[in-house]
């Protein structure tokens, strides 16, 4: 049985007696003492008005005086007529009962008792299992004594696999490293975007340390009250130290870390002195010397710089996306979990996802297994995998979306012109599949991958994007003479393409290399909001002639494609009318002037209720993830493309 925390109520209990007792000693009246004779004298008077007679030893009762009652007590005789002469008088008399001894403990300690016992039932009801009342200050951090996961199960992230290793190494035997006068590292914090495996790999580290790990969250210090964070670090780093060597985790720990005195009006200031106490638990004028502290963090830039120095987080170790390989490696891992047919081809599908996380490819192999469960089949196949693909690319499919025959023509060919484009753009990525099958938001989308993975991008990758995004816009032009609303998304990816061309990647002559970007920082995430802009009106103007430059040189050229290969476009656009996708081996087979291979007879389909789609708002579809230059950059939508990428240099 855990043991009680009764240290704060038993005192506030023993106060509360005190103070009870003081006041009824202050409240008591005395009782009057006389003698045995004035006690007859005022019976036969007619002034006793009640008698109570206690233990056979004393007499109490109350008598009138001068219009009061008086409580008096006298010694109790061996008379005999005195109860006859009571009762002649008509004194109410309580008789030889030995006293009301119990109703008197009753009403003095009754209303301590009740107290008590309320107040150990508000305790309970507060508690909340194992967080008894008014224990706020001590720490939630618990040790995470039963965690199966090790490092065999984390793929990919060698290097940093290696760096960790290291920490643990020097836990458990310090003395390797000790005896060349090195010193353990205080801090190691694991910094990526989300689902890269910062929490897997703390994970990871409480399965292979063979030492006290202690877990918990940056949101877990800051209370509503002032000063139970700090009293929480205090608690936390005490808990490390008395079982040291220990390791301390702290996932999200910018909700406590971050820069001090950021926004309006000053920082925050409980948050503050959680952070202040966080700084000298790590390294203050008390060394731990054998608590290590790891913190893992989706935004290492708003984080105190006295949290990030040497002495305190000696190790930031970047969790960057995983590459083909690693993406094969994630996929196995989870694949061993699921049951799948011998001749699916993992590397394939790592190939398909480019800048997709560990999280991200973990939901992949779950949504496959579902949709082969929903087909009722008893392992899963590579078609499963390519739909769980699409599914979380594009969204679900809307097979109830049943559009007019002149609406799908036009995505027919708005498809086909990024297509056509992205296939004709040299050192392009390789059109994967082109559908007008609606998904999710989006009534159609052109997928584009690359063949590696790529980390930078040059100035004629981005304006080929930007072709590419605007080769179905184009189509629309040459084909029907007008423009539709499914472009819509085309043309705000190719102006933010444009616009870091010019304003953050130096790649515009006018503008020149220099970055003129406004700060967009919030200041609720510890930015300094006290830099004005950095960009003069004459060179916003400047940059918006250059951006319009850039795409209107891009549409002419993109137009200049689909005129010149106008009867690859309508091969295409027709193709796909027909058979609602095409892949790569099909457009393959259309430039090469072959024939596709011939339609399966169809199946008969139910009527659905056509949707409006004259509403005049965007049909356009949600962002794709794919990846180029390290980022998620996809676009799918009606009309849209789903490759094109939110280039970084």
């Amino acid at each position: 049985m855990k043991k009680r925390n009764v240290g704060l109520s038993f005192w506030v209990l023993l106060a509360a007696i005190v103070l009870y007792l003081n006041y009824s000693q202050a409240t008591k009246v005395s009782d009057e003492e006389i003698s045995y004779d004035k006690f007859r004298i005022l019976l036969d008077a007619g002034k006793i008005i009640s008698v109570e007679i206690v233990k056979d030893e004393t007499i109490k009762g109350s008598y009138r005086s001068d219009g009061k009652s008086v409580n008096f007590k006298t010694p109790y005789l061996d008379d005999k007529d005195l109860i006859k002469d009571m009762q002649t008088a008509g004194v109410s008399y309580a008789g030889k009962t030995g006293g009301k001894w119990l109703t008197n403990l009753l009403f003095s300690f009754g209303p301590i008792l009740l107290f008590i016992l309320a107040w150990f039932i508000f305790a309970t009801k507060m508690s909340g299992g194992s967080k008894q009342i008014f224990s706020f200050g001590k720490s939630r951090a618990q040790n995470a004594v039963k965690v199966e996961t090790t490092f065999a199960d984390v793929a990919g992230c060698d290097e940093v696999k290696d760096e960790l290793v290291e920490v643990i190494a020097f836990l458990k035997n310090p003395e390797k490293f000790q005896k060349l006068g090195g010193r353990i590292p205080k801090g190691v914090i694991l910094y990526g975007e989300p689902g890269t495996g910062k929490t897997l790999l703390a994970r990871a580290i409480a399965g292979e340390a063979k030492v006290p790990f202690f877990t918990s969250s940056g949101s877990e210090f800051v209370e509503m009250f002032v000063g139970v964070g700090a009293s929480r670090v205090r608690d936390l780093f005490q808990m490390a130290k008395s079982q040291a060597p220990a390791v301390i985790f702290v996932d999200e720990i910018d909700a406590v870390g971050r820069h001090r005195g950021a926004g309006i009006g000053g920082g925050h200031d409980e948050r503050e002195q959680t952070l202040n106490q966080l700084l000298v638990g790590m390294d203050g004028f008390d060394p731990n010397t054998n608590v290590i502290v790891i913190a893992a963090t989706n935004r290492p830039d708003i984080l105190d710089p006295a949290l990030l120095r040497p002495g305190r987080f000696d190790r930031h170790i970047h969790i960057p996306k995983p590459n083909i390989k690693e993406r094969e490696d994630i996929l196995k891992v989870h694949a061993k979990k699921i049951k799948m047919e011998e001749n699916i081809d993992l590397e394939i599908i790592a190939r398909r996802t480019p800048g997709f996380v560990g999280s991200d490819l973990a939901n992949i192999i779950n949504e496959a297994a579902l949709l082969a469960a929903r087909k009722n089949k008893e392992s899963v196949e590579m078609i499963d995998l390519e739909e769980a693909i699409d599914r979380v690319l594009a969204g679900p499919e809307k097979k109830s979306r049943v559009m007019r025959e002149s609406e799908k023509k036009i995505i027919c060919y708005h498809e086909s012109g990024h297509a056509l484009v992205a296939k004709l753009m040299p050192d392009g990525d390789t059109v994967h599949k082109v559908s007008i099958i609606p998904r999710g938001p989006a009534l159609g989308y052109t997928l584009q991958l690359p063949l590696e993975d790529r980390f930078i991008a040059s100035k004629d990758e981005l304006i080929n994007k930007i072709k590419t995004l605007l080769g179905g816009r184009s189509a629309e032009k040459i084909v029907f003479k007008q423009f539709s609303t499914g472009a819509s998304n085309d043309l705000e990816k190719a102006t933010e393409i444009a616009h870091s061309m010019v304003t953050q990647y130096g790649m515009s002559s006018r503008v020149g290399p220099a970055v003129f970007k406004d700060s967009q920082d919030s200041v609720f995430l510890g930015m300094d909001i006290s830099k004005g802009s950095r960009v003069s009106e004459k060179m916003k103007q400047v940059i918006d002639e250059e951006i319009r430059n850039i795409i209107m040189k891009a549409e002419r050229d993109a137009e200049s494609v689909i005129i010149r290969n106008r009867k690859y476009l309508d091969v295409i656009a027709g193709e796909l009318e027909k058979r609602e996708t095409l892949t790569a081996n099909d457009l393959d087979n259309i430039m090469k002037g072959k024939e596709l291979a011939p339609l399966p007879k169809p199946m008969p389909k139910a009527e659905n209720k056509t949707e409006d789609a004259e509403t005049g708002q965007d049909s356009t579809g949600g962002v794709a993830k794919t990846a180029d230059a390290g980022k998620d950059i996809g676009e799918k939508s009606s009309g849209e493309e789903t490759d094109e990428q939110k280039e970084t240099a």
